[in-house]
């Protein structure tokens, strides 16, 4: 028996992009996202001018989310909203936007914390994926998080590990910077990877005890060999920008992959599912292809408009709470640090 239909509004608002979909139960009818071009200056998020975009976006993108998905905000059973972690700023637009709307039309309202959002992003109903099986393991990658966490159902959540300092994405987008590179740089580090030695130049990985991570010893050795090569030949990052690329990308994806070995030999779980911004890195997704030839893992990585941040993932969360009848006062407040399991 197929359940009833149930429209779920959902809302991202927790960093710099604003985001809105409609899901009919589990399947996605719109997800648009509003990108903040204004921090490109700046070389990274200013807080203060994401939560004005946001304050300028969530109205034009919500009423483009309910066009596309052809609903009328009569129909919605729910509104969803991501109440952390993040900027505090940024979530407080989402947050209360998602009160007043949900007040105004008298339905309930859920709270979603973000990075579970990035694991259930998986149950998304979509033909090209498929669904990891309980327990599984996710480990989550974005720039502001590094986590690997114990999946027993999807209400139940562990974190095995985390980073100890900053996150993967973070790592990405400042070795980038180091380079010259424009922001964000994660993915253009990707792209010039692809096309360099990932053995060209030896950077050291961080010895951080059990599950846990860290980057910024990384970043200052990459910091550090760039200074002393520019200072002998002062074109020296224009002219192997595809080597150290390949380096850079190929330690980074060293640390995760030998954290997530010893994770996976630890549960004994071998359903691995990736999440967050970083899972949009091509490199991470072929090594986890790799390891379901060599080490017999099944993995699961979502599309790559459910990487980055989306309220599509947000929905889903939203329906799962709905059929559990797991809804939010009206007193809720946003938590720009949010635990996963809290």
């Amino acid at each position: 028996m197929t359940d009833p239909k149930k429209y779920i509004l959902a809302i991202e608002s927790s960093c710099d992009d604003t985001s809105a979909a409609v899901l009919c139960n589990a399947k996605v009818l719109s997800n648009v996202v509003a990108t903040q071009e204004i921090h490109k200056q700046y070389g990274g998020v200013v807080p203060e001018l994401a939560s004005r975009a946001h304050q300028q976006n969530i109205v034009p993108v919500v009423h483009q989310a309910l066009a596309k998905a052809n609903i009328d905000k009569k129909e919605l059973s729910a509104i969803a909203f991501t109440r952390g972690p993040g900027l505090m700023g940024s979530l407080l637009v989402g947050t209360s936007f998602a009160k007043s709307l949900a007040l105004g039309l008298n339905i309930p309202l859920i709270e979603v914390n973000h990075m579970e959002a990035h694991i259930l992003a998986h149950f998304i109903e979509e033909g090209s994926m498929s669904q990891p099986q309980f327990p599984f393991l996710a480990m989550t990658i974005s720039g502001g998080h590094t986590q690997i966490v114990k999946v027993s159902d999807p209400f139940t959540m562990e974190v095995l590990g985390e980073t100890l300092d900053d996150a993967v994405g973070e790592a990405f987008d400042k070795s980038a910077k180091l380079m010259g590179l424009p922001y964000p740089g994660g993915p253009l580090v990707d792209k010039y990877a692809k096309l360099g030695n990932p053995f060209a130049y030896d950077f050291p990985k961080p010895k951080v005890e059990g599950l846990n991570f860290s980057f910024s010893g990384l970043k200052t050795s990459i910091l550090y060999f760039l200074q002393k090569q520019t200072k002998e030949n002062p074109d020296f990052i224009a002219q192997n920008i595809n080597d150290i690329c390949a380096s850079v990308q190929h330690t980074i994806l060293e640390i995760l992959m030998e954290k997530l070995e010893l994770a996976v030999e630890q549960t004994g779980i071998t359903q691995v599912a990736i999440g967050g911004g970083v899972a949009a890195n091509s490199g991470i997704r072929s090594r986890l292809k790799e390891a379901e030839e060599t080490k017999g893992w099944k993995t699961y990585i979502p599309k790559f408009e459910f990487c980055t941040d989306n309220a599509a993932m947000i929905g889903i969360v939203g329906y799962l709470k709905y059929k559990k009848g797991d809804f939010t006062q009206q007193n809720v407040a946003a938590k720009a640090r949010y635990a996963i399991g809290s």
